[in-house]
């Protein structure tokens, strides 16, 4: 949920903020974040038939550190290993649920077909 998301249905529900509660924008979080989530969103990704998203494409990675002039390296690449870890599993989850959904199409049509042989 994005802060401006929090704030409206605090406003529609008639309840103040919580500033605890509110959630973070990029914009507080320090400088190396936000370099490292564009970073993110620059990077191409690698996508294979049959198994989906597998991860961010690095190949240019080095020229965005130069851009960006990232001092600390080690940290930068722990944020970016973070976001693609957290994308892989989510296009992994979404491959499932539509691999799934086919599998109970397919198989509910041989059973509606094994009703009307019959």
């Amino acid at each position: 949920m994005t802060r401006e998301r929090y704030l409206e249905l605090c406003d529609q529900m008639g309840n103040e903020p919580i500033e605890e509660e509110i959630p973070p924008s990029l914009e507080d979080f320090p400088e190396i974040v936000t370099h490292a989530v564009s970073t993110f969103n620059l990077l191409g990704d690698r996508v294979y038939p049959e198994i989906g998203y597998v991860g961010k494409d690095y190949a240019n990675l080095s020229h965005y550190i130069e851009i960006y002039g990232v001092d600390d390296k080690e940290f930068f690449l722990i944020i970016l290993s973070w976001l693609d870890g957290r994308a892989i599993k989510k296009a992994a989850e979404d491959l499932k649920r539509q691999y799934d959904k086919i599998k109970r199409q397919s198989s509910s049509g041989k059973r509606n077909q094994t009703n009307f042989k019959g």
